[in-house]
C-alpha cells in the first residue's frame, strides 16, 4: 500500500508505547493531522484507532515518528 493513500478508518501498529504519557504523546500528534477526529491509542496492544475523512495515511505515519513510535 502507497504511503500517498487517504483513508477514514484505520488501525496502525506502533512499537514503543508502554505507558499514559506514551498514549497521550500519539494522540495528541496524530490529532493534529487533517481530516483525524478521533484517536485512539493502545499502549498494551501497540494498537493506533484513527477515524476520519480523508485522511493521508504518510502524514498519520510522520505524527507517529515525531512522537517517538514506528508504525510495524
Amino acid at each position: 500500500m502507497s504511503t500517498d493513500s487517504t483513508f477514514d478508518s484505520r488501525v496502525f501498529d506502533v512499537t514503543g508505547m508502554t505507558c499514559g504519557h506514551c498514549k497521550a504523546a500519539v494522540e495528541e500528534e496524530v490529532g493534529a493531522v487533517k481530516g483525524v477526529n478521533l484517536v485512539v491509542a493502545t499502549p498494551a496492544t501497540g494498537k493506533v484507532v484513527v477515524e476520519g475523512t480523508n485522511i493521508n495515511e504518510a502524514e498519520v505515519r510522520a505524527a507517529l515518528a515525531e512522537a517517538g513510535y514506528q508504525v510495524v
